[in-house]
């Protein structure tokens, strides 16, 4: 069943095992989960970490990425997102978008069939929050227990 991450909500219970695993990577640990796996990543608006990180994190993890910027493709200028959601489903086995709109997000992974990772978009950053747990947890050594407050 296909799972996309469009809201760091979509995580569920599943938050603390992601930031262990998130943990052990970056000590070197990887398992090859995306070998023989391609991930499509469209970029509406550019980034360094994003893209590098995406691209790296994918290669380490034995898959491939392929980056493709707004001029690359004909997302909004002929082609619908429903469109490039189903073409790129047949291609590849995961789609990354980093969007200008949330609503965009959700209509492409609302066609795609496969995974649909939330890069960024006007309303989320799911990514960006579990790394910012991530550090917290490495710092702290736990979650559990801890107050947050977001400004």
């Amino acid at each position: 069943m296909k799972k996309d991450l469009l809201s760091v909500l979509d995580v569920g219970g599943e938050l603390e095992k992601i930031i262990d695993d998130a943990i052990k990577m970056k000590r070197g640990e990887y398992e090859k989960i995306m070998e023989d796996k391609v991930m499509a990543m469209i970029f509406e608006k550019s980034s360094t970490r994003t893209r590098v990180s995406f691209e790296v994190a994918t290669q380490k993890l034995g898959g491939h990425a392929i980056f493709l910027s707004k001029n690359d493709i004909q997302l909004g200028r002929g082609e619908t997102i429903k469109d490039t959601a189903k073409v790129l489903s047949r291609y590849v086995d995961v789609i990354m978008y980093r969007a200008y709109s949330h609503e965009n997000m959700k209509e492409l992974a609302k066609h795609a069939s496969v995974p649909v990772i939330n890069g960024l978009d006007n309303e989320e950053h799911p990514c960006q929050v579990i790394a910012d747990f991530m550090t917290i947890k490495e710092k702290k050594g736990k979650l559990r227990g801890l107050k947050f407050v977001y400004v």
